[in-house]
């Protein structure tokens, strides 16, 4: 059963020419699913499917480099004429309709529920659609923030969102066959674990003995490049890639 990842940005904190913020398509098991809606990927995400058919939404966090091109696809399915035939699942931390509706000036959300379709994230919550099975996992940041962990066909994608190192992030992660993870900083701050240097991302990937990992989420202090040749120094076992715009790949 064909379950490939699209990736549609990895930019952090902010979008580049070219080069959009956190954002990914999931499609197997006759699914699909837009991950992380960082600022730009609405329009990648054009590039390969059509929005209105999407199974659902699924936002790690609610950080504006993860989520804030719901605004974006909001007026297209409501506007735009990309009308969906159903309210799309939107699957996010608390908080997410509210927020939403405060960009209108409204702090009543259900004038959303026509297009979105808010259900609230919890830790181990899981969904199915078709063949390709969701799991959310809490991992460390310093908001409400999730993991994501998909299986379809017999075969794993797991994805960090924003984390620091944890526990959670290395179970989650386990036996991957693909690790799409964050390599947010080149260095920890004192008492400050919310972010992943290469190195950490590495040695997840390790401890969860994952197939391949795929680094993205690079910050503005490493070069995408660099931070995978770092994480492929500690990760050993299997491939180190970086993750880019355009690329798509087979679970």
């Amino acid at each position: 059963m064909a379950f490939t990842l699209t990736t549609l940005g990895t930019a952090s904190p902010h979008p580049r020419p070219g080069r959009p913020c956190s954002g990914y398509l999931l499609s197997g098991g006759g699914a699909e699913v837009w991950v992380d809606a960082g600022p730009g990927t609405f329009a990648e995400l054009q590039r390969h499917t059509d929005p209105a058919g999407l199974s659902a939404i699924w936002i790690s966090h609610l950080h504006a480099d993860h989520c804030a091109d719901l605004l974006a696809a909001f007026y297209a399915l409501a506007y735009g004429g990309l009308t969906p035939a159903a309210p799309v699942p939107v699957y996010a931390p608390a908080g997410c309709g509210r927020r939403l509706a405060a960009f209108f000036g409204r702090s009543d959300d259900g004038f959303l529920r026509e297009i979105f379709d808010v259900r609230e994230l919890k830790d181990g919550h899981e969904v199915r659609f078709g063949g390709l099975l969701l799991a959310a996992r809490a991992v460390v940041h310093d908001t409400e923030a999730y993991g994501l962990r998909a299986e379809c066909g017999g075969r794993v994608f797991a994805y960090s969102g924003d984390s620091g190192p944890c526990d959670a992030l290395v179970e989650l992660a386990q036996g991957a066959d693909l690790f799409l993870c964050e390599a947010d900083i080149d260095r920890h701050r004192e008492g400050e674990q919310v972010h992943l240097t290469p190195e950490d991302a590495g040695e997840a990937a390790r401890a969860a003995r994952v197939g391949e990992l795929l680094v993205t989420h690079v910050g503005p202090t490493l070069t995408p490049a660099a931070a995978t040749g770092r994480a492929a120094t500690v990760f050993r076992d299997g491939r180190t890639s970086m993750a880019r715009e355009g690329d798509v790949r087979t679970v």
